[in-house]
């Protein structure tokens, strides 16, 4: 009785707890991505004006600070969502779903160290030389790559693959899946020509820790009769 009742705690809990992180995790990351966006914009007038502008600086530093505990939240996520599928889940996506979840955490770290390297080549008290410019130019150019050509790529593909596991073992309800495959597609060929568009991404993963949280208190509420995953039809 005893090893029964732990594992169907295990199971009423594992949902609850990639709730808690993904949302968390989201308001997080959408935090740091609007910080850096605002404080590197894509067409700058005058990189001195930057390189002096407190505020900014300020505003990197922040997002600096986010980026580590986002990743970290991110990775619990993950973890809590794959032991949520349990065995159901398809080989091919979850490969897929790992290669890329573990791809943008690192992706997340390149660019807080990158941002880093940013704000230290551009330390200086009155006019900022030529060298100083062209480093804030590559440093500014490197960052914003990172984020919306790469970073957002692999988010791109977490997400189809999230929502196809998702959708297959019927976990998610059809919004969820069409909001999924529309994110994804957004973050694989929107991102870069609009700016701000890569906070798609944490706005999907609020949907679906949300709903997740949901589905977890009506378990929880039915005594843990019904199992975690839902069986796919045919």
């Amino acid at each position: 009785m005893g090893t029964t009742d732990g594992a169907t705690a295990r199971v009423l809990r594992a949902p609850r707890i990639a709730a808690v992180a993904g949302i968390v995790a989201a308001l997080l990351l959408g935090a740091a991505i609007l910080l850096v966006r605002l404080a590197v914009p894509e067409h700058p007038q005058d990189a001195t004006d930057w390189i002096r502008e407190t505020s900014q600086r300020d505003s990197l530093r922040t997002a600096l600070a986010l980026l580590p505990f986002a990743g970290i939240l991110f990775l619990w996520f993950m973890g809590a969502v794959r032991d949520y599928v349990g065995e159901g889940e398809d080989r091919f996506f979850a490969t897929l779903f790992l290669g890329s979840g573990l791809l943008f955490v690192a992706m997340l770290f390149v660019l807080a160290a990158t941002t880093g390297s940013l704000l230290a080549a551009t330390e200086v008290s009155g006019a900022a030389s030529a060298g100083e410019q062209a480093l804030w130019q590559y440093g500014r150019h490197l960052v914003l790559d990172l984020l919306t050509q790469y970073a957002t790529r692999m988010a791109a593909v977490y997400v189809v693959s999230t929502t196809t596991i998702g959708h297959k073992l019927g976990l998610f309800p059809r919004w969820l899946v069409w909001l999924g495959y529309l994110v994804a597609l957004v973050l694989l060929f929107a991102v870069g020509g609009t700016s701000h568009l890569e906070l798609v991404f944490p706005l999907w993963m609020l949907a679906v820790s949300g709903h997740v949280f949901v589905v977890a208190l009506r378990r929880r509420g039915d005594g843990g009769r019904r199992g975690p995953v839902a069986t796919a039809g045919p």
